[in-house]
């Protein structure tokens, strides 16, 4: 399998001289060493970092096999999970799947990931009269926002299938052996999938919380862990010589110390869209804490450059641009010839929609480097699921080395958890019911 995904940061020169991005060898290299012994933060959550390759071929093909059985008694895949939980598949199926829902079966269709009665109506009168299955993805089974989203699901369920039918058509990614919904499972007899106990959320998307969707959506899941494997190699070198995520690591350290303080992911194609999404969280989650990191932003161009292509070229720039194109789409549709050019677009005859976006590409990298924003490349070949495991794994290695290098644990996130207190608090959870009146009070004083 080649190599299909490329940083090229060639454009970064005027920003970052040969002998910055030298002086970052020995901290790379501690980096990467920190990763491969398991020595640095966090290192009870490095599974991800062997995973295409330890995850074992038993998994991978009960994942394949429950997913052909329900698949052909399924119009309609209800994924409930948040973060690490729904944004990994969503990034996969958006990638390799055709444009509109209406063209993919099942369709897979994404819940509790917020809370909002309007969703869940919606999305249960959109599936009345298909043919239903649910994943549920919850380490615990107690987080809040999946959490009361199943119950209603799991209601909806056996009432219109009956309870065993409706046990056959739930499936639960979660802890192998402890936690609620673990607990429900094994009562429910549900068919179950593990999260495995060193692979945080964020860098489950090739444990069976992203494969089984995925694989319920028609991927090639293991065309994906190969790619990944392959990414293996290749984000492995000791050197940043040759080695993409190393190099990506650095470059966004030393302009994140030059005061580009946001990095914009600007997607390049549609189907890259939730790819953004899940790096995202991948960045925001694993490098914003003990007030540093570099805040990640993505947007899609060309369709951002007519909103936000102004505050691009001529905004605050303490910004630096990293840009995701596909070289290859899945077909190529090229411009007719019309005989009165009434819309002058003749001169686009017989070129592309890929030609016209890669220029277009081309034109906003050249205008945003003139207006003094540091700009690099992530290209990706095509739309295969190769292609798609080899970006994956090399951001998250990058991101990985990224964090060890603005000296925070990349895998802990505990401002995660400050929402969830004061939540909690305010619903009067029990046991929290003092702290909820104080915030109450605080709240009353604020006006809110």
């Amino acid at each position: 399998m080649a190599q299909k995904i490329f940083y090229d940061d060639k454009c970064l020169g005027e920003w970052i001289t040969p002998a910055e991005r030298a002086a970052y060898e020995p901290s790379f290299a501690a980096a990467q060493d920190m990763l491969n012994k398991r020595t640095g933060p966090g290192r009870e959550f490095l599974g991800w970092l062997d995973l295409p390759r330890t995850i074992g071929d038993a998994t991978v093909r009960r994942v394949v096999d429950t997913a052909a059985a329900l698949r052909p008694k399924t119009d309609v895949l209800i994924c409930i999970g948040i973060g690490g939980s729904y944004l990994g598949a969503k990034a996969a199926i958006e990638f390799t799947s055709p444009s509109f829902e209406d063209l993919r079966k099942p369709r897979v269709i994404f819940a509790g990931h917020q809370i909002n009665s309007d969703y869940i109506a919606d999305l249960l009168e959109l599936v009345k009269d298909k043919a239903v299955a649910v994943n549920v993805i919850s380490k615990s089974g107690t987080t809040t926002e999946p959490g009361i989203t199943f119950r209603i699901v799991k209601q909806w369920m056996e009432k219109r299938y009956g309870k065993a039918e409706a046990s056959k058509r739930i499936v639960a990614t979660t802890d192998p052996q402890k936690g609620s919904l673990r607990k429900l499972a094994n009562e429910e007899n549900y068919a179950t999938f593990d999260i495995p106990s060193d692979v945080g959320g964020r860098f489950s998307v090739l444990t069976p919380v992203g494969l089984f969707p995925c694989a319920m959506a028609g991927l090639d899941i293991r065309n994906m862990l190969a790619g990944a494997g392959e990414a293996m190699d290749f984000c492995g070198k000791g050197s940043l010589e040759g080695n993409i995520a190393g190099s990506y690591a650095v470059s966004r350290n030393i302009l994140f110390r030059r005061g580009k303080t946001t990095e914009v992911m600007a997607m390049c194609a549609p189907q890259l869209h939730y790819l953004g999404d899940w790096f995202k969280q991948l960045a925001g989650e694993s490098e914003g804490k003990n007030l540093t990191g570099i805040f990640p932003a993505s947007v899609d161009y060309t369709t951002d450059l007519h909103s936000l292509g102004q505050w691009m070229q001529e905004g605050v720039r303490n910004v630096f641009e990293t840009f995701v194109v596909l070289a290859k789409t899945n077909t190529s549709v090229p411009l007719p010839r019309l005989g009165d050019d009434s819309d002058e677009l003749n001169y686009l005859a017989g070129k592309t929609f890929e030609d016209v976006n890669a220029e277009a590409y081309r034109g906003t990298l050249l205008a945003h480097l003139d207006g003094s924003v540091p700009c690099a490349t992530v290209t990706c070949a095509d739309r295969s699921e190769e292609t798609l495991g080899q970006a994956f794994y090399f951001f998250e290695k990058a991101i990985a080395l990224s964090g060890y290098l603005l000296r925070v644990n990349p895998f802990d996130q505990p401002g995660v958890e400050a929402y969830k207190k004061n939540m909690f608090a305010l619903l009067s959870k029990p046991g929290n019911e003092k702290q909820g009146e104080t915030l109450k009070a605080r709240l009353s004083k604020l006006g809110v």
